[in-house]
């Protein structure tokens, strides 16, 4: 994704860097689910706004398979200015995914699948890779684009993992994002669902 082979402590320090960023984001979502976010931080949010937020992170979520797809497939055809611009919006996305989650989260509260178990218990699996898939792909994510971001691209063909962990990034991001998208289709359109105000939500009413 970079131009230059400038030296520099991010370059020399990818693992590193990747690991403070995992931490932080981590922290956010934890501390977030957890209450230890202050609640202030959040907007008070309506069942109708959180509802509105699910249906926002459901586009970004969709918006953002098709910019790694497409990602994915110039950097097949050795287009790589096409799949560097891909891979900087996906992450640019992610941002935006992680701003409205914990929107919605903290400021309002979770929704709960209610519908037959034919059906509930393979949402719940899809459901629990998607968040598995979510959870262990950010250092993935972060590390390949750190790599991107801080050499050239000969040095990432030559001197970095950037190819291998790429791949493992993206494909699992893809069925992440994809399952997310399928599992907000069965709850909020398909069947019905309870809602759950969040821990900041119901620390304010104690």
């Amino acid at each position: 994704m970079a131009t230059s082979s400038t030296d520099n402590a991010v370059k020399r320090h990818p693992l590193a860097i990747t690991a403070l960023l995992s931490v932080v984001g981590y922290a956010a979502v934890v501390g977030t689910f957890l209450g230890v976010v202050p609640r202030s931080v959040f907007p008070d949010l309506s069942l109708w706004a959180v509802n509105r937020l699910a249906d926002a992170i459901a586009v970004v979520n969709a918006v953002n398979v098709l910019v790694i797809a497409a990602g994915w497939r110039w950097i097949r055809r050795d287009e790589v200015e096409k799949h560097a611009a891909a891979m900087v919006t996906s992450f640019l996305l992610i941002l935006v995914f992680l701003v409205l989650y914990l929107t919605k989260i903290g400021g309002g509260g979770t929704k709960e699948f209610v519908g037959p178990a034919l059906v509930y218990y393979p949402y719940l699996a899809m459901l629990a890779v998607h968040i598995v898939l979510s959870i262990v792909s950010v250092p993935v994510v972060l590390y390949a684009l750190v790599l991107g971001v801080t050499h050239s691209p000969a040095e990432l063909r030559t001197e970095t993992p950037h190819r291998r962990v790429g791949r493992i990034a993206a494909s699992a991001w893809l069925l992440s994002l994809a399952l997310g998208v399928v599992t907000y289709l069965l709850l909020n359109h398909a069947f019905s669902w309870e809602y759950v105000e969040s821990a900041t939500a119901a620390l304010v009413l104690l």
